[in-house]
């Protein structure tokens, strides 16, 4: 298996550890975590509660590009040391970006945000700069 197919896995498995903050947020709601309502008690959160559901749902919303890189790259049959140094630079910026929301390091973390969507644009286009 590719290091490009094992950071796609990794960036799958960022989905739900990306929800343990806003699961601990949640619990420390009076009441606790409510799995009957859970969306409707996220909505509600606020300070860095919210930051977590923000960091969450922005995982979310990131992976579709990345995964699409990553398979533009097994299509096109790219391989190169520079398609895997991307495929890492995305899963490092997305580990480090959901650090950084959380903690409300906002600069930082939007500087990160764009390292981590470059790398993903840059496997898109990677078969223009071939193997």
């Amino acid at each position: 298996m590719t290091i490009q197919l094992w950071c796609l896995f990794i960036a799958g498995l960022l989905h739900p550890l990306s929800k343990l903050p806003l699961i601990k947020a949640q619990a420390q709601c009076p009441g606790g975590y409510d799995n009957n309502n859970p969306r409707e008690q996220q909505a509600s959160l606020t300070g860095w509660g919210k930051r977590a559901l923000a960091a969450h749902q922005n995982q979310i919303e990131s992976l579709p590009l990345f995964a699409s890189g990553v398979l533009v790259t097994m299509v096109a049959d790219v391989s190169s040391s520079m398609v895997s140094f991307l495929a890492i630079t995305y899963v490092i910026a997305r580990i480090v970006y959901l650090i950084l929301y959380v903690k409300d390091i906002s600069t930082l973390r939007s500087l990160i945000w764009i390292i981590g969507y470059l790398s993903s644009l840059a496997l898109l286009i990677s078969p223009a700069w071939g193997n």
